[in-house]
C-alpha cells in the first residue's frame, strides 16, 4: 500500500456509514416509479437497485439495459447473471423508446450485457435502439455505455454512425487487477476502443472505474493518465461493492476525502468532468456530461 494513500483498510463486516443512502423521495421520483410500475419498464436503476435512482430519476435521467440480462462472461463484480442468452429481440429498439416516452426521460443511459455470442456481438441491435429513440423521442439526449465489441471496428462504427451525444466505455479497474475483475476483457483494448472512439469523431467519450478491489494510489492515478492520453472526457470513480459472496470481495472502503482527491486530481489533468464518490455509479449525473 502507497504511503501516499488516503485509503482506510477495513474489514467487510458492515459498510461505513459514508456508504449509507436515503430512501428516494420526491414527486418526479414518486411518478416514475409509478409508471415503471404500471407498464413493467425494465430500468437498470430499479434492477441493479442504484443508490442514485431517486436523484437521478428527480433529474429526468434514467438508464436502460438492452440485449437480455444474460451475458456471456463473468467479470468477477457484476452481478448480471452469466450462461447461454435468450434469442435477439429484434422489437426491443422500439420497447426502449416507448418506455422513455412513457416516463418522459430527458436524458437516457443505454448499456447492454456483452454478447459475445452473436456475429455482430449486438452492435446493430445497439444502432437500432438509439435510432428509434431519436425517432420516438427527439428531445431526448443519449449517453452509450458500450461493451467492448471485442475491439472490432466495424462494430465501433455503428455507435458512431448513430452519434449519442456521450459514448462510454468502463475500464472499471487497474490495469494490473484488470485479468483477476474483468476475466475476458483487456485493459489496453478498452483503452483503444476508447481512442479509436474519439479518432472517429466522437464528441464526448467516458469511462469509469471502481475503487476497493486492492489497487494501488498510484495505480489509480495511471489509470487516470491512460484515458487521459485517449483523449477521454468524463470520468466516474466510485466504489466497488460486493453482489453476493460469490463474487470479488470488498478489499477495502475508500475515505471520502480520498475521492476528493482523486477528483481534484482528475480535473487538473483535464477532464472536462470527473464524478468521485462511495456512492458514484456510471450514470451519476450523466444529463451533466453532456455539457
Amino acid at each position: 500500500m502507497s504511503t501516499e494513500t488516503l485509503t482506510s483498510v477495513q474489514p467487510p463486516k458492515g459498510k461505513p456509514k459514508w456508504l449509507r443512502v436515503k430512501l428516494p423521495t420526491g414527486k418526479k421520483y414518486t411518478q416514475l416509479r409509478g409508471l415503471v410500475d404500471k407498464y413493467n419498464l425494465n430500468t437498470i436503476c430499479t434492477s441493479g437497485s442504484c443508490p442514485n435512482m431517486g436523484e437521478c430519476w428527480g433529474e429526468g435521467t434514467a438508464t436502460f439495459m438492452i440485449l437480455g440480462n444474460i451475458c456471456t462472461r463473468s467479470c468477477g463484480f457484476c452481478g448480471v447473471m452469466t450462461g447461454r442468452p435468450e434469442q435477439v429481440d429484434w422489437s426491443e429498439p422500439e420497447k426502449v423508446a416507448r418506455s422513455i416516452k412513457i416516463m418522459g426521460i430527458k436524458h437516457a443511459v443505454i448499456t447492454s450485457v456483452d454478447r459475445d455470442d452473436l456475429k455482430d456481438m449486438g452492435s446493430i441491435i445497439w444502432a437500432e435502439t438509439v435510432k428509434a429513440i431519436r425517432r420516438m423521442n427527439p428531445e431526448t439526449t443519449l449517453e452509450t455505455l458500450i461493451p467492448d465489441f471485442q475491439g472490432i471496428n466495424t462494430h465501433l462504427d455503428r455507435i458512431v454512425a448513430v452519434a449519442p451525444e456521450v459514448v462510454s466505455h468502463n475500464m472499471e479497474t487497474v490495469k494490473r487487477l484488470t485479468r483477476e475483475v474483468r476475466i475476458q476483457a483487456k485493459y489496453e483494448r478498452s483503452l483503444e476502443v476508447l481512442r479509436y472512439l474519439k479518432q472517429e469523431g466522437v464528441n464526448r467519450t467516458k469511462s469509469g472505474i471502481m475503487l476497493g478491489l486492492g489497487e494501488l494510489e498510484e495505480e489509480v492515478i495511471q489509470t487516470m493518465h491512460d484515458l487521459r492520453e485517449a483523449r477521454v472526457d468524463v470520468l466516474t470513480i466510485g466504489q466497488y461493492l460486493q453482489p453476493s459472496k460469490r463474487h470479488l470481495p470488498v478489499k477495502e472502503f475508500i475515505l471520502p476525502e480520498q475521492f476528493e482527491k482523486y477528483q481534484e486530481i482528475g480535473l487538473d489533468m483535464g477532464f472536462r468532468h470527473v464524478e468521485s464518490g462511495a456512492l458514484v455509479r456510471s450514470s451519476y449525473k450523466a444529463h451533466k456530461h453532456i455539457l
